[in-house]
């Protein structure tokens, strides 16, 4: 399942997440961002239960950008305990996505 987070709900569902949190934040203008969305809903199915998945739009919620240092996009965070353990930027095939969540997985 991918959540739509903004600055009101964003604190709230990292911390209720036990395990690894996968963030993309994207904007509706950028290409790649556009090209990453059906990469990461399809990578959020096929690993659900196994990691949470949100997106950020950036243009509603420019404060979660600048509280994480996002100054590329698309941007991948990762969080594990509400922390950034892992970050990945650009547009990438879907296989790097599961290595790059995969990882960090215990």
């Amino acid at each position: 399942m991918l959540h739509e987070l903004n600055k009101d709900n964003f604190d709230t569902a990292l911390s209720r997440s036990p395990g690894v949190y996968a963030v993309r934040f994207w904007a509706e203008w950028c290409g790649p961002c556009r090209v990453m969305a059906p990469v990461f809903k399809t990578v959020a199915q096929d690993m659900q239960g196994r990691a949470q998945f949100g997106e950020v739009d950036l243009d509603r919620s420019p404060e979660l950008a600048v509280r994480y240092g996002v100054q590329s996009i698309p941007t991948v965070l990762l969080f594990k305990e509400g922390q950034v353990i892992d970050r990945m930027t650009g547009a990438v095939p879907k296989h790097n996505v599961v290595n790059f969540i995969n990882k960090h997985l215990a």
